[in-house]
C-alpha cells in the first residue's frame, strides 16, 4: 500500500495493469547456478521483472530450443493460466541450444522463433527478445551464430519487438567457462542492457538491478576464481580436443 504521507511513492510504485513479465526461454532464461561474490545467479528476465517492479511469471527449461518453445513452453503457459491474461512485457531469448546442434535449419529457426513472438504479440503489451554472443560456445561457428542472429531480427521486426543485441556480449567477468552461460553478475549485465532497450521503446525502470546487488571482491577470492576458471577451461579444451580427435 502506497503511504499517503509519502507523494512521491506514487511515482516510484508502478500500478499493476496485467500480470507482469512472461518469459520463454532456455536455461539462459530459466537461470540458477553458482554464486559470483555471494550473487545468486538469477535469470536476466527475473532482474528485468524486479527493475520495472513487475511479477514475474517463467516458463524457461533447460536445454530448450525454439521448437521446444513452440511444443512445451507455451502449452503450459496456456494450462496454467487464464484465457485472456495479459502481460505489460513478453521476452523471448532462444537459439543457444538450436545453434549447438548440428545441421541447424535457419528457415524452420526462423518460423518457430516467429510463431512465439506472434503468440507473445497477443497477450503482451511490449515484447522483447534478444540475440546470441558471436562468442557462443566452444568451437565457435560465428556464421552458425549469425544467421540465428538474422532470423531473431527478421522476427522481432515481423512482429514490432524490441531487439536486445548480445553479438558482442562476452567476457570472464560475465560468462562462464563454457562460453554459453552468464554468470551470476552476467545476468545483471544482461537485464541492465534490457532495461536500457526498453527504456527506448517507452518502458521505463524503477530501479537498476545493479542497485539490488551488494558484494565485495579479495585478492585471494579473485585468484581463486581465475584458478577455478581456468581449470575448468582447460578441461573444456581438452575434451573438444578428444572429440575432435575422434572425429578424424
Amino acid at each position: 500500500m502506497v503511504s499517503q504521507t509519502d507523494p512521491e511513492a506514487a511515482v516510484r510504485v508502478r500500478p499493476a495493469a496485467g500480470l507482469g513479465v512472461l518469459a520463454f526461454g532456455d536455461s539462459i532464461t530459466n537461470g540458477g547456478g553458482e554464486l559470483q561474490w555471494g550473487v545468486a545467479l538469477q535469470s536476466w528476465a527475473l532482474w528485468v521483472a524486479r527493475g520495472l517492479g513487475l511479477p514475474y511469471s517463467p516458463y524457461a527449461a533447460d536445454g530448450a530450443t525454439a521448437e521446444d518453445v513452440i511444443a512445451t513452453q507455451i502449452p503450459l503457459m496456456q494450462r496454467t493460466t487464464a484465457p485472456g491474461a495479459r502481460y505489460e512485457l513478453g521476452c523471448l531469448y532462444i537459439g543457444t541450444n538450436d545453434v549447438r546442434r548440428p545441421g541447424l535449419d535457419a528457415r524452420a529457426f526462423q518460423r518457430h522463433h516467429s510463431t512465439a513472438m506472434r503468440f507473445l504479440r497477443e497477450r503482451c503489451d511490449q515484447l522483447l527478445t534478444l540475440t546470441i554472443p558471436l562468442d557462443m560456445g566452444r568451437p565457435r561457428n560465428r556464421a552458425l551464430v549469425e544467421s540465428a542472429n538474422q532470423a531473431i531480427e527478421h522476427s522481432a521486426a515481423l512482429h514490432g519487438a524490441s531487439v536486445l543485441d548480445l553479438r558482442r556480449f562476452a567476457g570472464r567477468g560475465v560468462m562462464m567457462a563454457d562460453h554459453v552461460h552468464p554468470t551470476a553478475l552476467g545476468q545483471v549485465a544482461i537485464a541492465e542492457l534490457a532495461l536500457d532497450t526498453l527504456a527506448a521503446a517507452g518502458l521505463q525502470a524503477v530501479v537498476r538491478p545493479s542497485a539490488l546487488v551488494s558484494y565485495r571482491t579479495t585478492r585471494v577470492g579473485r585468484l581463486r576464481g581465475d584458478l577455478t576458471y581456468a581449470y575448468r577451461h582447460l578441461k573444456q579444451d581438452l575434451r573438444l580436443l578428444a572429440s575432435t580427435g575422434r572425429c578424424r
